[in-house]
C-alpha cells in the first residue's frame, strides 16, 4: 500500500518521494523490521488471550510415545494457534510494502490464506475434541492438492494463465537469460513467457538446467510443483515439535532464498552470477524477509521455555510460501539443500511408518519425527534444538556458496 501510495503521488501528482522506499532491497528490511516489531509488541497480548480461551498445545498419547508424553508434560497448556500471530503480520507487511500489482503478491496472499486456514482448523479440531488427532490426513492433504493444482495450472498451462492474467489484470510472470553464443557481443538475452520459464530445472552448483519440461512433459512439471509445495507444507509441520525448532530453521531458509530472489531481480547481477532474471522476483523476497523477521519475533516466545506454539496454523501455511517462493525462482532443489532439517524430519516420519508396516512393526528410529529419537537418546531438548541449527546454518552456507561454485 505504501509502495503503491508513493509511486502515485511520484507518477501522477508528480511529487517529490524518497526512491529509495521503491527499491526492493529497502521494503525488503523494512518488511522484516515490520513483522519483528509486530509480533514482538503483541506477542504479550495474544498469549494472554489464548491463555484465556484456554487453547493448550495437545501432546503425544501416553500408550503411543509414554517417554515423549512424559518429556513434553509441561507443555500441555502450552498455548498454540500462534501461526496466527505470525501469519497476520505477514499479511500487514505484504499490503505495506509489497507491489500490489505484482501478481507474486497475490500467489503469496493466496497461499499464506488457503493453507493458514487449513491449519487453523486442524489446529481447532484437535481443541474441540478430546484425544482428536484433527483434520483427517485425506482431507488436509486433498485441500493441499487442489490450491497446488491451482498454483501449478496457472504456471504451466498458458491458456489458463491468460484466463487469470485477464481476470486479475494482473501481468503474468516472466523471466528472461543470457546466452552465450559465439557472435560478436558474445551474450544474447531471450526472453522466456511464464509456461517456459516455468519449464526449466535447476539444479545446486549447475549453471544450465538439469531437465527442460516443456510440451509432452508439462504433466510432470505439474506434479512436481504440486509435490514440492505439499512436502514442503507438511514437511515444515513435521518439523515443529520443539521450542524454537522450525522458527529458526525457517529463518535460515528464507534468507538464502531471499538472496536468490534479489540476485535475480536485477539483470546485471543475474547476468554477472549467469542465473535468470526474474522480472519482478524483488517481491518474493520481500515476503521472505518478512516471513524471517516474524519467525525472529516469534521465536522471542516461543524459545525454550516456548510461551507459545505456532501450531499447524503456522507450520502448514510458512512451509507453503517457501514451496512457491522456490517454484517461482526456479529453486526447487535448492529449497531441499537449505531446508534439509525439514527433508530429514520428513523422511524419518516416512521410513518409521515403511518399516512398522512391511517389517512387522520394526521401528528404524526410537520415536519419529527425527528430533523426538535424539530426545529419547537422552539428549535435553535444548541441545537438539541447538545442534539441528547448526546444521541448518551450515546447509545456508553451502546452498549460497552454489551461487559461486557452478
Amino acid at each position: 500500500m505504501i509502495f503503491f501510495l508513493l509511486n502515485f503521488l511520484q507518477k501522477t501528482l508528480a511529487m517529490k518521494v524518497p526512491t529509495a522506499f521503491t527499491y526492493s532491497s529497502t521494503r525488503m528490511l523494512l518488511a522484516a523490521i515490520t513483522t519483528l516489531l509486530i509480533t514482538i509488541f503483541l506477542g504479550p497480548f495474544f498469549i494472554k488471550k489464548l491463555y484465556a480461551l484456554k487453547i493448550g498445545q495437545p501432546i503425544r498419547d501416553e500408550k503411543e510415545c509414554p517417554l515423549l508424553a512424559e518429556l513434553h508434560s509441561k507443555k500441555k497448556e502450552t498455548p498454540t494457534m500462534g501461526g496466527v500471530l505470525i501469519l497476520f503480520s505477514m499479511v500487514v507487511a505484504l499490503f505495506l510494502w509489497m507491489d500490489l500489482t505484482n501478481v507474486f503478491t497475490w500467489l503469496f496472499l493466496a497461499t499464506t490464506l488457503v493453507l493458514g486456514i487449513l491449519g487453523g482448523w486442524d489446529d481447532y479440531l484437535k481443541l474441540k475434541y478430546k484425544n482428536s488427532k484433527g483434520l483427517k490426513g485425506r482431507w488436509k492433504i486433498r485441500v493441499q492438492f487442489f490450491f497446488a493444482s491451482f498454483i501449478a495450472l496457472y504456471l504451466v498451462c498458458p491458456p489458463f494463465t491468460s484466463f487469470v492474467e485477464k481476470m486479475s489484470r494482473l501481468p503474468s510472470p516472466s523471466a528472461k537469460i543470457q546466452i552465450e553464443t559465439h557472435e560478436k557481443k558474445g551474450v544474447v538475452v531471450q526472453n522466456l513467457t511464464t509456461s517456459q520459464y516455468i519449464s526449466r530445472i535447476y539444479f545446486p552448483f549447475f549453471k544450465e538446467p538439469i531437465a527442460v519440461l516443456s510440451n509432452g512433459a508439462a504433466l510432470i512439471s505439474f506434479l512436481f510443483i504440486v509435490f514440492v509445495i505439499i512436502g514442503a507444507s507438511n514437511a515444515v509441520n513435521l518439523t515443529d515439535g520443539l521450542d524454537g525448532l522450525a522458527a529458526g530453521s525457517l529463518m535460515m531458509v528464507a534468507i538464502v532464498l531471499s538472496i536468490f530472489a534479489f540476485l535475480s531481480n536485477h539483470v546485471g547481477l543475474a547476468r554477472y552470477l549467469n542465473i535468470m532474471y526474474i522480472d519482478g522476483s524483488g517481491e518474493i523476497a520481500v515476503y521472505l524477509l518478512a516471513l524471517m523477521g516474524a519467525c525472529l519475533g516469534f521465536l522471542w516466545y516461543n524459545g525454550y521455555p516456548a510461551q507459545i506454539f505456532m501450531g499447524d496454523t503456522g507450520s502448514l501455511a510458512l512451509g507453503g510460501v517457501l514451496g512457491v517462493a522456490a517454484i517461482l525462482l526456479r529453486r526447487e532443489f535448492l529449497l531441499a539443500l537449505v531446508g534439509g532439517i525439514f527433508v530429514a524430519e520428513a523422511l524419518s516420519v516416512i521410513l518409521q511408518v515403511l518399516s512398522f508396516r512391511y517389517r512387522n512393526k520394526k521401528r528404524i528410529f526410537l520415536c519419529a519425527p527425527l528430533h523426538h529419537h535424539f530426545e529419547y537418546k537422552g539428549w535435553p531438548e535444548t541441545k537438539v534444538v541447538l545442534r539441528f541449527w547448526i546444521v541448518g546454518l551450515l546447509l545456508a552456507f553451502i546452498g549460497i556458496a552454489s551461487l559461486k561454485i557452478q
